[in-house]
């Protein structure tokens, strides 16, 4: 009987501090979740004080500072508009620079071009053989004034194309015959029929020629 006794008591202690000790993980659980709304409320009370910084933070912008700021915007698109504006003046310059340099170049091309005929017409008269005294005499003079002339268009850029035991060149020679000379290669000139001419590095006219087979 005193067995059963002290059974049913230490059953009892046990049960005693099972619900205590369920007691306190409750009270444990409860402080636990209090404490954690506590501080999602402190989370949300500092995020919403950061919103409203920010917010009186932009309604106080001073209207000086905001004018400043335009100002400093309109200054810099003015100045990428005059660099702009600076660089296409340059281009053009350059451009006009280089025209003129041309120009001047060849300024002298619709003088030459006129001259050749004559040029030509000297060069042929100067082919006329004649043994009378006075005909050597007047052929002499000619002579004379075509090296005077030519001389004086070669100080001004007139050259002479080369074409005679040259290859054919179609940049500086005009084929108008053909030809079939053992002397000559094929593609080579065996005879100037024209003088050609050319001003510094343009061709004025192309030198007429007959070219070997």
């Amino acid at each position: 009987m005193t067995e059963n006794n002290e059974s049913v008591s230490n059953n009892q202690e046990t049960e005693a501090e099972t619900s205590q000790t369920a007691n306190q993980n409750h009270e444990n659980d409860s402080a636990a979740s209090v404490a954690e709304e506590q501080t999602q409320d402190a989370n949300d009370n500092l995020q919403d004080n950061e919103t409203e910084t920010t917010e009186n933070e932009a309604e106080q912008v001073d209207p000086k500072d905001a004018e400043i700021e335009k100002l400093q915007q309109e200054v810099q698109q003015n100045e990428e508009k005059y660099l702009r504006l600076y660089a296409e003046f340059e281009n053009y310059k350059r451009r006009i620079q280089k025209e003129n340099q041309t120009m001047k170049e060849y300024q002298a091309q619709s003088v030459l071009n006129d001259i050749l005929p004559t040029i030509d017409n000297i060069e042929r008269a100067l082919q006329i053989d004649g043994e009378d005294e006075q005909f050597v005499s007047l052929k002499k003079g000619v002579q004379m004034v075509y090296d005077s002339l030519l001389k004086a268009l070669q100080d001004n850029g007139l050259e002479r194309i080369e074409s005679e035991g040259q290859q054919f060149d179609p940049n500086f020679h005009q084929a108008v015959m053909q030809d079939n000379n053992d002397e000559f290669e094929t593609g080579q000139v065996t005879q100037e029929l024209q003088t050609g001419y050319k001003l510094k590095d343009r061709v004025l006219r192309p030198s007429m020629v007959k070219v070997n087979e």
